[in-house]
């Protein structure tokens, strides 16, 4: 009898893979009828790592989503599940291990079913308590091998790992080849390695698309007895994403693999779905470059779901470069040009810092290393230069143990700076803090929501679920949003205006719009409320959002402070990390030009110093 093959829906992953936000719940709920149709899938997953932080970005309540968008699914008898980062949660940073706990609590009474499981730096210190809690709460604990290929990486590495996490009770195995670079035979040998050790055990492969290896592999673990193959649906298929369904079953048919059919009158159904969430915002957010396979990324192994949030990121990163570059009588770089030096940067820096996985958070912190090492360099100054705090974290080991040696250029610039390197149990560099969040809601007012879910959001993001309570989180996204629209839209020619009127969600905007290498004016009421002292300017190192604290743990700076050279005034968040902005002489702060949560570019005055 032929073995079947059965396939998720990667939905959630879809969109993080190609651009900057999820759906609203609206669209989620419009199309979850046309995807049960499709009567293809077994699995669909609808939320995960980022896809509560970007509903909080631009307003919207994710506990209300994950509940309205798994509801149909259930009642269809598909499961549902999300993807899971182990001492992180479904953030950047590492998590209170009382948080860790109420997350599965949580995610189980919404309505989510399995969750994967998965570590980037592959410790078993982060991932096992994650098997535990998530068992405790009656979800389905899945958990991932992350993929990657480097010469400590190998077939017995990933076979050894995986009987590791069944012995402590996993309920199924994820290969996680967040990069696509996993090679076709050696995914193939490690599937029949596991089945070769429990033979019962559930298998699921996730791949992305853009390296060029996907299909390949889909193939060979398949034959090698893989349960479960995740697949995306067009127009946000291949590209930095994942196979297309219609591809794979094909694919699998032919092998001679049992396959669901797919009803393709609702794959068109679900195709123009997608289509219209992209010509509404989404889509706003969604380089180019992304719907295109590049073989490139096979040597830096960037994952398909950082590529997304990259190349939007990209955008800003090449602008305040070039406008350096201008400025100093430099030529300008390319696109590709910096896309091409940020490749070569990351497979350079990457045996450096003894070769995490590249997937969240690592990915992000070896990518911003590598960026910044290249922005750096481009304007003369050194490599390693700018190394944010959470990614000195990881080289110390306080995110867990890397797989390889750090380089010994780091571990003496870490002497230097009087860091050190850590050996102790992750968890144990963060304690439990729900009481804190508790007292937090109680002096707002803010209800802890039903089965404690909005107490959870706040302890997971509290910078976003702030902002979102605020009203500020909207605010902010729609003006940009409408910046985007404006810029789109704007005509071309001798006439091109330097404001322009856009609407978003019936609110509108007058934007000021910049062409070339030009800044926007500021509007009279920013310059009128821009506050003045006296003193020397401090300026943004770099392009991004200003917070005067990066968590609840630190006491912001204020006028009248005085500090010492080297003394963190407060940080820059950009591409997903905080920069320390840092005295570089001892004085008295006289003015903060800038408000926590603004926007900053390059060499702006953010504060004063006397």
């Amino acid at each position: 009898m032929a073995k079947e093959v059965k396939f998720s829906l990667v939905f959630r992953d879809m969109w993080q893979s190609a651009g900057k936000y999820q759906p609203r719940v609206d669209q989620l709920v419009k199309v979850a009828p046309a995807i049960i149709r499709m009567g293809c899938f077994d699995r669909v997953e609808t939320n995960g790592g980022g896809f509560e932080q970007v509903n909080l970005l631009y307003g919207e309540n994710p506990n209300k989503s994950v509940r309205e968008w798994t509801k149909p699914f259930h009642e269809a008898g598909i499961q549902t599940h999300m993807l899971d980062r182990a001492l992180n949660g479904l953030r950047m940073s590492p998590c209170p291990k009382d948080v860790r706990r109420l997350f599965y609590k949580v995610k189980k009474a919404q309505g989510t079913d399995i969750t994967r499981i998965f570590c980037g730096l592959n410790d078993k210190r982060n991932v096992l308590p994650s098997i535990e809690y998530a068992k405790a709460a009656g979800m389905i604990a899945q958990a991932a091998l992350c993929i990657t290929y480097s010469p400590i990486h190998t077939v017995e590495y990933y076979v050894d790992l995986a009987k590791c996490f069944i012995d402590a009770g996993a309920d199924e195995i994820c290969l996680k080849d967040m990069a696509g670079i996993g090679r076709p035979v050696s995914l193939g040998k490690i599937v029949a390695g596991i089945k070769a050790y429990k033979k019962d055990i559930v298998i699921q492969y996730h791949s992305h698309a853009g390296p060029g290896f996907c299909m390949a592999s889909i193939l060979e673990v398949a034959k090698a007895g893989c349960d479960y193959i995740d697949t995306a649906v067009a127009p946000l298929a291949w590209g930095t994403g994942h196979a297309d369904i219609i591809a794979v079953q094909e694919m699998l048919k032919d092998a001679g693999f049992k396959v669901k059919d797919i009803n393709m009158e609702a794959y068109m159904e679900v195709r123009t779905q997608i289509q219209e969430m992209c010509d509404d915002f989404l889509g706003y957010y969604i380089p180019e470059l992304n719907h295109i396979n590049n073989s490139l990324l096979v040597k830096p192994g960037l994952p398909g779901g950082m590529m997304g949030s990259l190349m939007t990121d990209l955008e800003d990163n090449l602008r305040s470069l070039n406008k350096w570059k201008v400025k100093n009588g430099q030529p300008e770089l390319t696109t590709d040009q910096l896309l091409v030096k940020l490749f070569d940067e990351v497979a350079y820096v990457w045996p450096k810092v003894g070769y995490p996985c590249l997937v969240t958070p690592f990915s992000q912190y070896v990518k911003n290393l590598a960026l910044m090492n290249v922005i750096q360099m481009e304007k003369g100054k050194e490599r390693w230069s700018m190394i944010a705090d959470n990614i000195w974290d990881m080289i110390l080991g306080k995110s867990g143990q890397l797989p390889g040696p750090v380089a010994q250029e780091l571990k003496d610039m870490a002497k230097a700076e009087g860091r050190e390197f850590e050996t102790k149990d992750p968890q144990s560099y963060y304690p439990d803090k729900l009481d804190e969040f508790k007292q937090e809601m109680e002096a707002n007012g803010w209800e802890l929501g039903q089965d404690n879910e909005e107490l959870f959001e706040l302890a997971m993001h509290p910078e976003q679920y702030r902002a979102y309570k605020s009203g500020k989180a909207k605010a902010d996204f729609e003006k940009d949003l409408a910046e985007r629209k404006a810029k789109k839209n704007a005509p071309s020619g001798a006439a091109q205006p330097d404001k322009i009127t856009v609407s978003v969600n019936g609110q509108t905007y007058e934007v000021n719009i910049a062409y070339g290498d030009a800044a926007p004016a500021p509007t009279a009421a920013a310059a009128a409320t821009a506050p003045v002292g006296e003193g020397e300017d401090l300026l943004a190192p770099l392009e991004g959002k200003f917070y005067l604290v990066k968590d609840g743990s630190e006491t912001p700076k204020k006028v009248g402070d005085a500090v010492k050279e080297g003394d963190t005034l407060g940080y820059i968040e950009a591409m997903k990390t905080f920069n320390a902005i840092r005295a570089d002489k001892a004085g008295v702060i006289t003015a903060i030009l800038v408000n926590s949560g603004d926007s900053v570019e390059e060499d702006d005055p953010i504060m004063k110093l006397a």
